[in-house]
């Protein structure tokens, strides 16, 4: 039997705007190098592989270059695939075993809804080749931990700033970081906080719209925000929509996703 494969935008509800994302549907397990070779075909800031197990689902996410612990919008993806191809009932939940311990996704009105973990940020001095590459002027730097590497989530004091970010993505390769979230507080009443991340040692440049990023996102800007319902707005080229809802050691992310394509891999 062909393995299917899907192309998916995440965190949007029109085609060519979000993250898109592949998923594809394993009939048996395969090999970590032969996962990341479709990766690097599929050239995506990620690709998801599905496998049936008896607890629900095995999840790994890949990019062009390594396997990572954590994806919202691949996640996102994949349960809108389950529920979309017939795989899962509307009304039963997507659970994913993962690098990051069980994820549960929830098919709603509004949306699919993902339980994740909440991540948290330390104070922290970032190095001023870093700074100095991302060409900001921060106002809060933390930083986190992803796949044993440092990472960065940096406030900058407004939202132009964020939107006007023209990164040294040259010198940005050259830093230890593994991934850096720019954010800020909206201006705009639609939306509580917008951000951008970059991650150029996991070989992306700049992801569109990051559900991950949210993890941290979130619970960073709740108690600034005195609330535990927020909507971030992820403003890359392409654009995005989070909608947050922290709970206890839990985030609650929601958002929609389109199929643009299906096909069959031939080997």
């Amino acid at each position: 039997m062909k393995t299917r494969i899907f192309q998916v935008d995440a965190f949007t509800d029109k085609p060519f705007t979000g993250n898109p994302a592949a998923v594809c549907l394993l009939e048996s397990p395969q090999s970590d190098s032969w996962m990341q070779d479709i990766a690097m075909e599929m050239n995506l800031s990620e690709t998801a592989f599905l496998l049936k197990i008896q607890e629900g689902f095995s999840l790994k996410w890949f990019t062009p270059k390594t396997e990572v612990s954590l994806c919202g919008h691949a996640t996102l993806a994949s349960a809108h695939i389950l529920w979309e191809e017939g795989i899962l009932q509307p009304t039963e939940e997507a659970i994913f075993l993962t690098k990051s311990g069980k994820l549960v996704a929830r098919n709603k009105n509004n949306g699919i809804e993902m339980d994740f973990p909440s991540m948290s940020v330390e104070d922290a001095d970032a190095p001023r080749s870093l700074i100095g590459a991302l060409k900001i002027k921060p106002s809060y730097i933390g930083r986190y931990v992803l796949s044993s590497d440092a990472s960065y989530l940096i406030e900058v004091e407004s939202e132009d700033t964020v939107k006007n970010m023209d990164p040294n993505f040259g010198k940005l390769r050259l830093e230890d970081a593994k991934a850096i979230i720019v954010t800020s507080m909206s201006k705009s009443s639609d939306y509580d906080f917008i951000s951008r991340f970059f991650a150029p040692a996991l070989g992306i440049d700049e992801d569109p719209v990051t559900g991950s990023a949210h993890c941290y996102l979130a619970p960073y800007w709740a108690p600034k925000l005195q609330k535990n319902e927020l909507v971030g707005y992820q403003a890359s080229k392409r654009s995005g929509v989070v909608h947050c809802r922290v709970s206890g050691n839990r985030v609650f992310l929601r958002g929609k996703a389109i199929t643009v394509f299906r096909g069959e891999l031939n080997i």
